[in-house]
This record gives structure tokens, C-alpha cells and sequence, in this order.
């Protein structure tokens, strides 16, 4: 039985980790490392870069592994990523061997949108793991533009673009932050009084930002998006839409 810490490294950026997250580092025997394959090597190298920064126990070990792809043929949308799921626990089996402590950087934080814990789950008893938070993709979004994340005494929604696709805007709430969008579902809904900020590789040095309201920047952040992804080989965005 092994020790596990989950450590949130924010958004690519080295300047995002904290004081407890360069410890928990430290304090590793073994760190994972995923590779995502060949068009998405520098999420790996990011990582890599972080450790080059911030490790310095020679007793760390960095073990690399290849993290399985979906199963596309299973029509279960839940379904395949329980089986996704149960075939990464797999490989984080075999990449631990018999270490005692072991760390997995999670890209922004593991509670928010992030399957980590969940795969923890199958191999971890909860009182094994621990969780260091970090800065979310929401936190340098709204950083990025200079805005706040709620209107005054209002809530907002964190949502995903599958949803936004299906349900239309969020009811309840004139503020909705959308992420794992890979098709621009903001295209879906009725764009009239509804204003989006939009970032690309946000808290990066790659990083793209477009505001303004939805019926004028929509189809340049469509364009924009594609291109980017085109040049880096892969793509992470998100964005938020407030209505009134």
C-alpha cells in the first residue's frame, strides 16, 4: 500500500505552485508523469520543467507512462470513461511498483473538472490521499481579463460545453463558466445580450484572450481557436458568458 498526493500546478505556469505544492514534491519517492501522445508531448514537458525547477531530493524518482485513450466504441458515454478510468489505474499500478509515497501533478486543481481523484479511488483508500490544491483554469481566466467571477450577491454555474450544447444557457444564473468545450457549444445558444471572456493556454505564455459580446467576437474566437490548435498540436480553453 502506498501513499498518494494529488498536486495541483495551476495552468502551466511555474509561478502558479505554492510553497506546499514544491514540498509535497519534495517529499515524493516517485512522481507519475502522463504522456498524452505525440501532439500533446509539451503537457508532459511542462510538467517535466516543473520538477527541473523546484525538485531538488536526488532520492525523487520521475517515472513517466503513457496514459490509454478512450474506448470510442463503447456508445456509453459513462460507461467508456469508467472503463478509461479502470485501464489508467492499471497503468498507475504498474508505473509505482513498490513505492511508498507518490505524487501525480494534476493540471489546475484535482477537484474541479479533473477525473484524478475518481482514478485514486480504485487503487487508494481516501485516509492515503492527499490533495494540494492549486490555481484552477477559472482563477487565470478571470485574472487574464480583470474580472470578477460573480456579480454582486449573485451565483454562478460551472458547466461544461456538452452541457451548454444540450441545456442552453444555465437557468437561475446570468453567469456561467464553461469548460472541456471542444466544439465552441457557445455557438448553440442565442447570443443577444450575452457577453463572452475567452482564453487559450490562460496563465501561459501562450496565452490567447478575446472579450466582447458574443454576437460580434463568437466567430473570431471559432477561427482563433482552430488556428491555435492547429499551431500547438492541442488546446485548452475556457470561458464565461454573463448574460444582462
Amino acid at each position: 500500500m502506498f501513499d498518494l498526493t494529488l498536486i495541483g500546478i495551476g495552468t502551466g505556469n511555474p509561478d502558479h505552485l505554492t510553497l506546499q505544492a514544491i514540498k509535497a514534491i519534495n517529499q515524493a519517492q516517485v512522481i507519475l508523469i502522463p504522456r498524452k501522445g505525440e501532439g500533446k508531448a509539451d503537457l508532459a514537458e511542462l510538467r517535466l520543467a516543473i520538477c527541473r525547477d523546484v525538485l531538488t531530493n536526488p532520492a525523487t524518482r520521475i517515472v513517466e507512462f503513457d496514459l490509454p485513450v478512450r474506448d470510442e466504441t463503447i456508445l456509453d458515454y459513462k460507461a467508456r470513461v469508467e472503463d478509461w478510468h479502470d485501464r489508467i489505474a492499471a497503468v498507475w499500478s504498474a508505473a509505482i511498483g513498490d513505492a511508498a509515497r507518490v505524487a501525480l501533478l494534476v493540471w489546475g486543481d484535482p477537484s474541479l473538472y479533473d477525473s484524478t481523484l475518481r482514478i485514486a479511488a480504485r487503487l487508494v483508500p481516501d485516509e492515503r490521499v492527499t490533495v494540494v490544491p492549486g490555481v484552477t483554469s477559472i482563477h487565470a481566466l478571470t485574472a487574464a481579463h480583470g474580472i470578477a467571477l460573480n456579480e454582486i450577491g449573485a451565483p454562478f454555474v460551472v458547466t461544461t460545453g456538452r452541457r451548454l450544447r444540450d441545456e442552453g444557457f444555465p437557468a437561475g444564473v446570468d453567469t456561467a463558466v464553461v469548460m472541456l468545450d471542444g466544439e465552441c457549444s457557445f455557438q448553440s445558444i442565442d447570443p443577444a445580450g450575452v457577453t463572452i471572456w475567452w482564453g487559450a493556454y490562460v496563465g501561459m505564455a501562450e496565452q490567447v484572450i478575446v472579450a466582447g459580446p458574443l454576437s460580434e467576437v463568437g466567430a473570431r474566437i471559432v477561427s482563433l481557436r482552430a488556428a491555435e490548435r492547429a499551431r500547438h498540436g492541442w488546446i485548452m480553453d475556457i470561458y464565461l458568458l454573463r448574460r444582462g
